[in-house]
């Protein structure tokens, strides 16, 4: 989940900057005829922000959970975890990604990164310290298969077209509200700006449902990475840990999000906004591969 959400937060902070910044500069300036001009307008700046969002996408993961990247290591466990991951991503056929820790005592584990030869894989300190040395190397294994498997150039493309759409729909909100609702005759004023500004935060959180589900197909296939690297008997066994986790008591954390794990919730609005399928699905998923 952290891998998600950090990204769509910051292309939406991106796609707000920009939109503010545009406004400033007198070149957001929508008059409600010229609709192609302006789809050409919403991609070029759409494409844009989630292009920087994957490009700063490490250094927002690095930032945010005080992730301590592994340079040299400093003790066995360290150095167990640069090996495991240098051996899954040869095997993978990518370049070695930096690797790190996170204090968390959730367990928990990530990948991010603009091409899967410049990526991060990272680990929580409670997974580290709870799962076993076949479900830790399992977690790695379905992590760089999201590396391997491009997940974040496809998340920033198909971003980039939610975006050009949120930004397109948004200003033709705004002029709506501009124009019709408070009768501004004198070019797009205050009110355009609000109003779209209040359109693309709305439709943004919306077009996040397209995304969640490109999540929740991603997540299949690189359960299937990490059962070809790992074994699909050590995947199976790293999900039931999650599962068995998440069924404790009070005594663990309520946010529990390994592999960006949400809660049990199958239907509904809960459903669209889940980034990870239910877990039962997973493991059901993986016993008919065998």
């Amino acid at each position: 989940m952290k891998r998600i959400f950090l990204f769509l937060a910051t292309n939406l902070a991106v796609l707000l900057i920009a939109s503010f910044t545009l406004w400033l500069l007198e070149v957001d300036r929508f008059t409600g005829q010229n609709y192609g001009d302006l789809l050409v307008f919403c991609a070029i700046f759409g494409f844009a922000g989630s292009l920087v969002s994957l490009l700063i996408s490490k250094w927002m993961a690095k930032m945010s959970t005080g992730t301590q990247i592994i340079t040299q290591p400093r003790t066995r466990h360290e150095q167990w975890l640069m090996q495991t991951v240098e051996e899954l991503s040869r095997a993978a056929g990518i370049k070695m990604p930096e690797v790190g820790i996170f204090p968390a005592h959730e367990s928990n584990a990530f990948a991010t990164g603009w091409n899967k030869n410049d990526a991060l894989v990272a680990v929580s300190q409670g997974l580290l310290e709870r799962f076993s040395p076949d479900e830790v190397r399992a977690v790695l294994a379905h992590e760089i298969g999201h590396v391997a498997n491009g997940d974040m150039v496809t998340l920033a493309l198909i971003q980039g077209v939610v975006n050009t759409f949120v930004m397109f729909f948004a200003r033709i909100f705004g002029n709506f509200v501009d124009k019709v609702i408070l009768k501004n005759e004198d070019g797009p004023g205050i009110g355009y700006f609000v109003a779209t500004i209040f359109a693309e935060l709305v439709l943004g959180i919306l077009a996040s449902v397209i995304v969640m589900w490109f999540s929740r197909k991603r997540e299949f296939k690189a359960d299937e990475a990490g059962a070809n690297l790992a074994g699909t008997g050590a995947m199976i066994a790293a999900l039931q840990r999650l599962r068995a986790e998440q069924e404790m008591p009070v005594t663990m954390p309520s946010s529990l999000t390994a592999f960006g794990i949400n809660g049990g919730l199958k239907h509904g609005l809960a459903g669209l906004l889940m980034t990870h399928p239910p877990l039962d699905d997973r493991i059901e998923a993986l016993r008919q591969r065998g």
